[in-house]
């Protein structure tokens, strides 16, 4: 069986289109954002942690608010791109037409990671503006990138086909994304807390997204990069086994 890469042509480029005409909403919100967490936080914070692991603390939360943004432009990004043709009803002819589910994903998926990478690079510029930092690892940095854009577009996938209202839309990402972000690691280190509270933290698996990125970035990191790596591949395979049955069974889809 062969793939049908126009269909998926079609719908990525449909998809990078609306990006670009709203590319500078976009843009510029995120872009605010970060130049707001350094400025708060490098002045609030950074003035008295000087160095976590012989890292200097503009550099350390770097890889932080690189995957805050990555997980939340991502989910948005493949769950509001798969919500609209539900909710205008343009899903029917999605699904008469002749694309599978791989082409399906190779579209929409493909189209909200590659959107969320633009905005990644974006935000790697603009902390180049507060805080000098390097990357340890290029090509792992890429390549883990590159991973998780694709692992949190699939999970926004599914977000998309579950939710029955745009106020669904928003309730993982607000209620549950983003405070497991916010505590998995963005602006410390594991071992800066007590207990029980550094047990509870290993608890939280955006902790482990966190820290194999920046592992990548500073070649430290509070867990093995290949406990990161492999958590991240298992949340792609069960991401990719729930798209599988929603499109086999119709659930959500044909209501």
């Amino acid at each position: 069986m062969t793939l049908n890469l126009r269909g998926s042509a079609a719908i990525l480029k449909n998809e990078l289109t609306r990006f670009f005409r709203t590319a500078f909403g976009s843009i510029v919100s995120p872009v605010l954002t970060t130049s707001l967490y350094f400025i708060v936080f490098g002045a609030a914070i950074g003035g008295r942690i000087q160095e976590i692991d012989g890292v200097s603390y503009g550099a350390f939360i770097v890889p932080g608010l690189l995957m805050l943004t990555l997980l939340s432009e991502s989910t948005s990004n493949a769950s509001f791109g798969i919500y609209m043709p539900k909710f205008t009803g343009a899903i029917y002819e999605l699904l008469s037409a002749p694309v599978g589910v791989a082409e399906t994903l190779i579209g929409f998926v493909g189209a909200a990671a590659l959107k969320s990478l633009i905005i990644a690079a974006i935000i790697l510029v603009t902390a180049l503006f507060f805080v000098d930092y390097t990357i340890a690892h290029p090509l792992f940095a890429l390549g883990y990138v590159v991973l998780v854009a694709a692992a949190f577009s699939l999970f926004g996938f599914v977000l998309g086909l579950w939710a029955d209202g745009f106020e669904r839309l928003q309730i993982v990402p607000m209620l549950i994304l983003t405070p497991l972000t916010f505590l998995g690691g963005t602006f410390y280190s594991i071992d800066m807390l007590a207990e029980p509270w550094r047990t509870v933290a290993q608890l939280n698996p955006i902790f482990y997204l966190i820290n194999g990125l920046r592992w990548t970035f500073t070649g430290t990191s509070d867990v093995p990069i290949g406990v990161a790596f492999g958590m991240t591949l298992a949340f792609v395979v069960i991401c990719i086994a729930i798209i599988a049955y929603i499109f086999r069974t119709g659930w959500r889809l044909r209501e």
